[in-house]
């Protein structure tokens, strides 16, 4: 089990690049936000509609044709993929090693003034904001006494925030705003962190889940839609590469961090640490990129456009 979770790990570590820079490719650039949020928004759907589907399957057939059907749900996928007709673009041959390549795309990044705070706020986002499901069954059997009942209702409250978040984020027919926009979301979901760390009530969890799912997908719509507007053609799988490096590749280093930080000072603390973390991020990331862009004339800077 672990050897086959190592290489679906490597399967999406060639995946995600691929899938975020073949966005553009498909529906231009004048339509992209749309289609990342949408994508965004079927992904996050999948997740509230997933786990229902799933319970059937493992009480009519059991864990393991589960994981059959799933694998078998590809097989549409791929004859979608054949089906595409797209046109194809010269592929330019080079000479670099994938290191190299990869290094590339990160010293772009690293060197944008707004690709890069945005994609260290992702990281925070990632690292420490979204491991609040990590926590979710000690909440819903210690904390608010519940059951396995309870524990779907609260993570379905935070899909079905995210799915809206997603949509909401569709109807965008801009990129104006976006550095704005991503503050906004990332200091909406901090708070929401630091207050279902400390709630107790039931309904309250439910309410603050839906927010929190609804911020954090929006960010990450945001950041992606920032990413990809700014980024050149010929380094946009590379880029992504490295988006796709510190967003999921540091969330399972989070998870085991929180993990052990939990075993030391409970469940509700570490989430007040993690959100008061995401929260000075924001703030950092709202006085360095989103002030200063106001205060810098538009022709001069071309980090206007998604200020």
């Amino acid at each position: 089990m672990i050897v086959i979770a190592f290489l679906l790990g490597i399967v999406n570590a060639f995946d995600v690049p691929i899938r975020q820079a073949f966005f553009v490719q498909m529906v231009g650039k004048e339509d992209l936000p749309n289609a990342i949020a949408l994508n965004s928004s079927i992904f996050n759907g999948a997740r509230v509609v997933g786990p229902a589907i799933a319970g059937f399957a493992i009480a009519l057939f059991g864990e393991g044709w589960c994981f059959f059907l799933n694998g078998l749900s590809f097989v549409a996928v791929i004859v979608a993929l054949l089906l595409m007709k797209i046109e194809r673009v010269a592929a330019k041959p080079s000479d670099e090693s994938p290191l190299k390549s990869f290094l590339q795309g990160f010293r772009f990044a690293m060197s944008d003034a707004a690709v890069r705070p945005a994609l260290l706020l992702l990281s925070v986002l990632s690292l420490f904001g979204l491991q609040y499901s990590v926590f979710m069954p000690i909440y819903a059997q210690d904390i608010l006494k519940g059951n396995a009942s309870t524990l779907g209702l609260l993570m379905s409250s935070a899909g079905v925030g995210a799915v809206l978040g997603a949509l909401h984020f569709a109807a965008r027919t801009h990129y104006k705003g976006l550095a704005r926009w991503i503050a906004a979301t990332s200091s909406t979901c901090a708070v929401g962190l630091l207050i279902f760390s400390r709630a107790s009530i039931y309904w309250v969890c439910v309410v603050v889940l839906f927010v929190v799912g609804f911020a954090a997908t929006s960010q990450m719509a945001a950041t992606n839609t920032l990413i990809q507007n700014r980024v050149p053609d010929e380094l946009r799988s590379r880029v992504m590469a490295v988006y796709a490096t510190m967003f999921m590749g540091v969330q399972p280093i989070g998870a085991l961090i929180a993990g052990g930080i939990a075993k030391r000072i409970g469940a509700p603390h570490t989430l007040t640490v993690f959100g008061a973390l995401v929260l000075l991020g924001s703030l950092v990331f709202l006085f360095r990129v989103v002030l200063r862009l106001r205060r810098t004339p538009r022709e001069t800077t071309k980090a206007a456009v998604s200020d």
